[in-house]
Formats: C-alpha cells, sequence, structure tokens
C-alpha cells in the first residue's frame, strides 16, 4: 500500500457500528495484507488476514465472514477462485478484489459474477476504507430489508390473516391460487372490511414480493391532482407544476400498484388508466414521452360499480379491464366467528404499542363485541379494541372500559346491538322440531364460538361448571 495522496477528497460515511463486521483479506503480499489489515482495524473493522490463496479458502470453509478483501492474482488459489469460494460458503458476504492495471478486465469480470468492487493498485488507506465502509452499508441495508420482508410476512402471510370464518377460510384458499399469478384483482367490499389488507397479502406473496407495493387512495385525491399522482409530470405542466415529479406507476415499476376507492375515480382519468393497463405505457401530464411500466394493479372499491356504471359514473370497459379476478370481503355482521379471534389480536398489538399489560376480556364484554353490529367492521373494531387497552386500568377488559357512545352503564344497553346469528336460519324458527338434545348442543357450540373457545367464559355463559361442559363437549364431540 501506498501513502495517502493529498488530492484524494473522501466524503465521511455516515456512522455504523464496523466492529459488527468481520473482514477477511487475502494476498500472498505479507507487507501488503498486513498494511490493509491496520488500515481497516484503525477504523473499527474486525480482521483476520491469510498470506496465501489455499490459507483464505480454508478460513472461509470454516468461519464466517462478512466482507472478503482478496488480491485478484494468486498463486494456487487466485482470486476467482476466493470469490467462488465465498459465494458458495458466505452468500451474504460482499468480496472486494484487489487488482493491478493489467487485471482490470478480469476485475470487471468478476463483478458480472458477484464481486462487490474492486480497487486499482496502488491503493491508499482511505480508499480501502471508505470501499470497505461502502460494504458494511451494503450488508446493513440487505439486513434491513431482509427484516423488513420478515415483518412483512409476519403480517401479511396467508397463514397469519386473522380469522375462523368459514367465508374467509375459503377466502384465503382463492387469494393463494390468485396471489402467485400477474391477474388483476378487484377487491369488493365495505368500508373497513380490509381491503387493504388483502391487497398486501396478494403483493406479499407474489413473485413481486420484493419490488415496491405502492397504495393510493383516489377519493382522497383532489380531482385535478389525481392524474398527477398516478402518471406523474413535468415541470410547468400546471400552475404548482414547479418540477418534474414521478408517478406512483413509475415508482410501483416492477412492483403491484394498489387502487383504493377505485369507483371514486374522475371520468378522464379513467379512460387514461384503461390505456395504461391496455398500452403498458404511461405519459407524464405535461409529456408527449411515453415510458415504459411493469405494474400488477390491483383495485378496491366498496361501491357497486355495475349500478355506477348504469348511472354513467364509471367506464364499463375499465371495470371489465380491472375484473379479471374479483374478491368480495363480507362485513363482520356475515362472518361474527371472526370477531373475538381479531379482539384478542388486537389487543395484543395494542398492549405492545402502548407498553400495556391487558391479560383478556370479561365474559359480559366477549358477549357484547360479538353481538354489537359494527358499522365500520374490522377498522371500527380493531379502534374500539384499541382505546379499550388505552383506557383500562385493571388488566382486563369489560363493559366499564367501554366509550359512552358505544354503551350505557345506568340503562345497562349497548347502542347496535343485534341477536346472536341462528346458523342457516333467520330466526328461531330453527330450533322447532329439534330435540333438547339438539338445541343443547346447538347452544353450546355458538357460545364457544362467543368465547373464541374459551371454556371457563363458556362455562360461565351457559351457567354451568366447567366440568359439566367439558363431559358435554366430549358427549357432543365438540372442541
Amino acid at each position: 500500500m501506498t501513502n495517502e495522496t493529498p488530492q484524494e477528497n473522501f466524503s465521511a460515511a455516515p456512522e455504523i457500528n464496523l466492529s459488527a463486521f468481520r473482514v477477511l483479506l487475502v494476498d500472498n503480499d505479507s507487507a501488503h495484507v498486513f498494511a490493509m489489515t491496520e488500515s481497516l482495524e484503525r477504523i473499527g473493522f474486525l480482521c483476520v488476514s491469510a498470506t496465501s490463496g489455499p490459507e483464505g479458502a480454508k478460513l472461509i470453509e470454516n468461519e464466517l465472514f462478512d466482507i472478503v478483501v482478496t488480491d485478484l492474482v494468486m498463486s494456487e488459489v487466485d482470486g476467482m477462485k476466493i470469490l467462488e469460494l465465498a459465494k458458495k460458503k458466505l452468500p451474504d458476504a460482499e468480496v472486494i478484489l484487489v487488482t493491478g492495471h493489467a487485471s482490470v478486465p478480469r476485475a470487471v469480470e468478476a463483478m458480472q459474477q458477484g464481486a462487490y468492487n474492486f480497487l486499482e493498485k496502488p491503493i491508499t488507506p482511505k480508499r480501502l476504507q471508505a470501499i470497505a465502509r461502502r460494504a458494511a452499508d451494503s450488508l446493513l441495508l440487505k439486513q434491513q430489508n431482509r427484516q423488513l420482508h420478515h415483518r412483512l410476512d409476519e403480517r401479511f402471510g396467508f397463514e397469519n390473516l386473522i380469522y375462523a370464518s368459514h367465508s374467509m377460510k375459503m377466502l384465503v384458499e382463492r387469494l393463494k391460487k390468485i396471489a402467485p399469478t400477474d391477474v388483476g384483482v378487484l377487491i369488493t367490499g365495505q368500508t373497513g372490511t380490509g381491503k387493504d389488507v388483502i391487497a398486501q397479502a396478494i403483493h406479499q406473496n407474489s413473485p413481486r414480493r420484493k419490488k415496491p407495493f405502492v397504495a393510493i387512495n383516489t377519493a382522497a385525491v383532489a380531482e385535478h391532482l389525481v392524474e398527477s399522482e398516478l402518471f406523474g409530470h413535468v415541470k410547468g405542466a400546471f400552475t404548482d407544476a414547479i418540477g418534474d415529479r414521478v408517478g406512483k406507476f413509475e415508482f410501483a415499476n416492477g412492483g403491484t400498484l394498489f387502487l383504493d376507492e377505485v369507483g371514486d375515480m374522475p371520468m378522464p382519468t379513467q379512460i387514461k388508466l384503461l390505456r395504461v393497463l391496455e398500452e403498458r405505457k404511461i405519459t407524464r401530464v405535461g409529456d408527449n414521452k411515453a415510458i415504459d411500466v411493469n405494474v400488477r394493479v390491483l383495485a378496491a372499491t366498496n361501491k357497486d360499480l355495475e349500478l355506477e356504471i348504469q348511472q354513467g359514473r364509471f367506464r364499463s370497459d375499465l371495470y371489465y379491464r380491472l375484473k379479471i379476478v374479483t374478491v368480495h370481503l363480507d362485513p363482520l355482521d356475515k362472518r361474527r366467528e371472526d370477531i373475538i379471534p381479531l379482539c384478542d389480536f388486537f389487543r395484543r398489538q395494542a398492549n405492545k404499542r402502548y407498553e400495556k399489560a391487558v391479560t383478556g376480556f370479561s365474559p359480559e364484554l366477549t358477549r357484547w363485541l360479538y353481538h354489537y353490529h359494527w358499522y365500520g367492521n374490522v377498522r371500527q373494531l380493531k379502534n374500539v379494541i384499541e382505546s379499550m387497552v388505552v383506557m383500562d386500568s385493571d388488566g382486563v377488559l369489560d363493559l366499564d372500559d367501554l366509550s359512552p357512545d358505544l354503551y350505557n352503564p345506568e340503562e345497562g344497553v349497548a347502542l347496535a346491538e343485534v341477536p346472536m346469528p341462528l346458523p342457516d336460519a333467520n330466526s328461531a324458527n330453527f330450533l322447532i322440531g329439534k330435540s333438547l338434545k339438539e338445541i343443547e348442543e346447538w347452544a353450546i357450540g355458538e357460545a364457544l364460538k362467543v368465547t373464541s373457545g374459551n371454556r371457563e367464559e363458556t362455562a360461565k355463559m351457559l351457567g354451568i361448571s366447567e366440568r359439566n361442559l367439558y363431559r358435554k363437549l366430549k358427549e357432543y364431540g365438540l372442541s
């Protein structure tokens, strides 16, 4: 290594803990490898040196390294073989090659085969440190991306969606077939049913999962700005266009674009959207140049688009282009079995977010949650549980934790209550003609649904002992 030259100027990299990165340095020239090691240790890297290719290869076989710095030209085992071995044994490691001027073409070839970068001799300590820092930054970014995808998998993996109802089970089975394809999907359902979660789950379980997921609520954007938000604009396209802007389609290139509340999209924008879907090209507002885009489009609406078409507010050709596959989300009052599992999930989320220790729900509140008519669906349910967790003081949620607009403790009534639904029937006529044994089996089964399988709460609800309940469960084959 040579001494630093004053004309070289490297900008300071963001501070990271370099001692967390283990570096292997391989070179036949012992003086050179010692100088490189000293240079990197000076700024905090943990270094191990090898003075031959075979020694370096053995270390790679037996130990873990984050960064490998190797000379390209060495006897017996050269830098290309070190690179090949590192990519096999240390797939997450970054490899930096050191080479003379005559070997630059080979170094470029090595980068095509996965090397992070190369340094041409003579190299200064500052230059080596700068490249090693950037390699550490790259590794840190990869780690953060893996953690992000892991969190997304935890949240949006199909196996992690919260449900117990038959309708949601069938929906998830349908999603498992849809997600791996590139087909467009129209997601329908009332406000608050979780259409955005389903869109995220489709993306996260698709081949595009490592590319951007970009969402836009067209109902929340001013009508005259929708086209700019979707397709971008160039400077001077309109009064406030003080610079070029990349639209959602360009930003989502290679990934997924989620158009929420697509039924509220202005008619002129519908025409342009249809053309983009058919041609896979967008044109920024105020520009004539077409830009190729590769985007999977998912759309959602709480409106009846066929009725909107009849009333002239939505284009039929765009409707049929969006609804290649349709997914419908039932409201909560049609899948009440999902309510208690969702409540428990939101309780745990709120505990973590607000550092609380709420352990569960009282039987009375559990019944109320199951019976309540959730006009705002899952979104309203989540907000109610979160509010209760924040306000709770005794570790167990009860009716007294409900806000006054939902429950009046003096009158002992809850607003918008509905009766417990009877399976396959709309009224108590379902029970007429049934034996007492059949009625008892039905009542226990419904109580289990309300309590999400909690035997203690089920027994309290039915007014029997846990022992008696256990005997009944065995008798009727219930779980």
